[in-house]
């Protein structure tokens, strides 16, 4: 327990770092400086930001929030709770591969095409189980869970990575809202304007999905896995 306390911590501290991101973007928003808030959101999103309008760059970063959810948080958990620390030491380096050469472009076209098909792969399951937590999440903070259950059943194949627009698409319709990464996809209908408030309710709901991933997910398979002594039996310790 005290290995998943530690791990936990490192989560939180996940949390608060994605939660600085958003509220430099949200400050510079709020004070009215446009340019600051681009390059803020360049640090968590591989799109060109320099033209973004307010509301395209509020998009973004809600996207992103959505993304981080999974890559950044609760696929380490996911793969901790299976594989103990060393699932959680793999995954990770499959996962800043993939951010630093998953992409077809002369030199890294081989190793980046490796890198991004693993990435994809290791986050299909935990995708798609967030999704489902974040309807959850929805209901419990008195957003529009049935408007998210609606966009994520149309809507979460819109994007080209197979990942991503399952927690997005359920963000859209609770927040009601459209997000849209131009050129690339539009999910949801802008029933409500994207604000700052609907950043603040998507840390809201990313939080508490990763509530209910740890206490029914994550704790009771460490606690049988752990009982089962399954980590020293595939790693032979």
């Amino acid at each position: 327990m005290m290995i998943l306390s530690i791990f936990i911590l490192f989560s939180v501290i996940a949390i608060k770092g994605m939660e600085k991101h958003i509220t430099a973007i949200t400050t510079a928003l709020q004070n009215n400086d446009i340019e600051n808030a681009r390059i803020n959101l360049s640090m968590i999103v591989s799109r060109n930001t320099k033209s973004l309008d307010e509301q395209h760059i509020l998009s973004g970063t809600i996207e992103s929030i959505a993304d981080s959810t999974v890559d950044g948080i609760l696929s380490p958990i996911f793969y901790f709770s299976l594989f103990g620390p060393t699932g959680a030491f793999i995954f990770r380096i499959i996962n800043t591969l993939d951010s630093m050469m998953g992409y077809k472009e002369s030199y890294f076209e081989n190793i980046g095409w490796i890198a991004a098909k693993a990435d994809t792969y290791a986050n299909y399951i935990p995708s798609r189980i967030t999704a489902i937590l974040m309807i959850f999440a929805a209901i419990i903070t008195n957003a529009d869970w049935k408007n998210s259950i609606i966009t994520f059943r149309k809507e979460r194949n819109c994007t080209v990575s197979v990942n991503s627009g399952q927690p997005i698409s359920v963000l859209a319709g609770a927040l009601r809202v459209r997000l849209e990464k131009l050129e690339h996809y539009s999910i949801g209908k802008p029933l409500e304007k994207i604000s700052i408030e609907k950043c603040k309710m998507a840390i809201k709901i990313m939080k508490i999905t990763i509530l209910i991933f740890c206490v029914i997910i994550a704790s009771p398979l460490i606690i049988i896995l752990g009982y089962l002594n399954w980590w020293n039996f595939i790693f032979g310790i």
